[in-house]
């Protein structure tokens, strides 16, 4: 039968006799270049085509994306593949979205060329393709007349993708009636690419896992983008150091008070590795839960302290905690070893606010925290922010917190609505992106807050 596959071939040897290296475009040379599955694919689909064959895919096995920790048995009657990648010519997969779309999940019988290249390890190569995917190719198509392309494969491979010991997919590649045969020399070659291929795509999807999980636990942490209460309107914005940067130590929330007081925290444990995340969230946990106590602030800073001291990787957090209380026009400011905050009058200038004391960083366990009370008789706006908002290389952390203190005054509109929640959040983006403010290796946050005193 011209379908019968002819994976027993001595590969080596006819590489060796021939000495034809086969047409892998540049392309090839950039498999693995970016930690992104996606990419990944399209890089060794465009390393195969149109030099070397006329139309390549890959696919991934579904458990094997999804992570099921059981293995399947030797010889499933099935197997479930997704479509990673598709190239036809010169053509992207976008071209192709309507017919066989990236991302599909198809099921193949054990009789096929795909299962049986993955429970015997080998290549699978055929005189055209497989009767399976004929089939399924012409339901899927309806009229398109470029299937059609496609079934008039006259070299049909398949390279199964194994890494450690364990299936992950597999490579399919196609030659039309006008061009030569793959021969043993070309299997062999597209193994080499296989191989280099399931160590990208390996480093891709635990790559993509860790992101995931980490921007799955920034999201769960971040507060809601704005928050209203009686006589108080806040909102917030953020940006992570770095491009790959999705978690690092920055901490920040908004923390309703008995007696119907607001309290604000923006913090830092420092360092941007998983520690400090750790770090991070602990405190965060417990100043939520402290925040429940009707405690004053510099006595809820103080057990903060005492129970960073306890967070391994705490030591040296530092925080601004603001309580705010609209009924008696007060905001009582505690800080531990953090840039003050900056407050916005009426009258539009923007100024840090000069504490009482600056206090300890959080986690020494001995820190002493003393309050400053500011009376505001009338609407204002306070801004805390991390340290990565003003410290630099190139200046001080004053001077910083100078240059800070401008954008500020200058981000708001002054005759602007101070209750609208997009207004803050407007704010808050400006003050996040402005040029002026630079950019440094930290995180950076803003936590912005209208305060209105009540009149009753």
């Amino acid at each position: 039968m011209r379908n019968q596959a002819r994976s027993h071939l001595d590969a080596a040897p006819a590489a060796a006799r021939s000495g034809r290296r086969p047409a892998f475009s540049p392309g090839a040379e950039v498999i693995g270049s970016e930690l992104d599955l996606h990419l990944t694919g399209r890089h060794i689909v465009e390393a195969l085509t149109p030099g070397f064959c006329d139309a390549a895919s890959v696919y991934l096995l579904e458990r094997w994306l999804v992570e099921e920790n059981a293995s399947p048995a030797g010889d499933p009657p099935h197997i479930e593949a997704r479509r990673l990648a598709l190239r036809v010519g010169a053509e992207t997969s976008a071209t192709w979205e309507g017919i066989l779309p990236v991302g599909e999940v198809i099921v193949f019988p054990r009789e096929t060329p795909y299962a049986r290249s993955l429970a015997t390890r080998r290549p699978q190569l055929l005189d055209e393709v497989d009767a399976h995917t004929s089939e399924r190719l012409r339901v899927s198509s309806g009229d398109d007349a470029r299937i059609g392309r496609l079934l008039r494969t006259a070299s049909f491979l398949v390279v199964p993708l194994h890494l450690r010991g364990a299936a992950v997919g597999f490579v399919v590649c196609g030659r039309g009636p006008d061009r030569a045969r793959f021969l043993p020399d070309d299997t062999a070659a597209v193994e080499a690419l296989a191989a280099r291929a399931c160590v990208a795509l390996d480093n891709a999807r635990r790559y993509e896992r860790e992101r995931r999980t980490a921007l799955a636990i920034r999201q769960s942490l971040l507060p809601a983008t704005a928050h209203s209460f009686d006589g108080c309107h806040i909102s917030h914005a953020c940006a992570p150091a770095g491009h790959d940067t999705v978690i690092g130590g920055d901490w920040f929330d908004v923390l309703p008070r008995p007696g119907g007081r607001i309290g604000l925290v923006v913090g830092d444990a420092m360092g941007h590795g998983p520690e400090s995340a750790v770090a991070m969230i602990q405190l965060r946990t417990a100043a939520r839960t402290l925040a429940g106590v009707d405690i004053s602030p510099a006595e809820l800073v103080r057990r903060l302290d005492t129970l960073a001291s306890d967070i391994p990787g705490a030591s040296f957090a530092t925080c601004m905690y603001a309580e705010w209380d609209a009924q008696h026009h007060t905001c009582t400011l505690v800080g531990a070893g953090h840039p003050p905050p900056l407050i916005r009058g009426p009258d539009g200038k923007a100024a840090p606010v000069t504490l009482t004391s600056p206090g300890l960083p959080l986690g020494l366990g001995t820190g002493t925290y003393e309050p400053t009370v500011l009376k505001v008789p009338e609407p204002a706006l306070l801004l805390l922010y991390s340290d990565g908002m003003v410290e630099s290389r190139q200046s001080d952390i004053d001077q910083g917190i100078t240059r800070l203190a401008g954008l500020f005054a200058q981000a708001v509109d002054a005759s602007a609505d101070l209750t609208a929640s997009d207004t803050l959040h407007t704010w808050c983006e400006r003050i996040l992106h402005h040029t002026s403010v630079t950019g440094g290796t930290d995180d950076r946050t803003v936590l912005l807050a209208a305060l209105m005193p009540s009149s009753k």
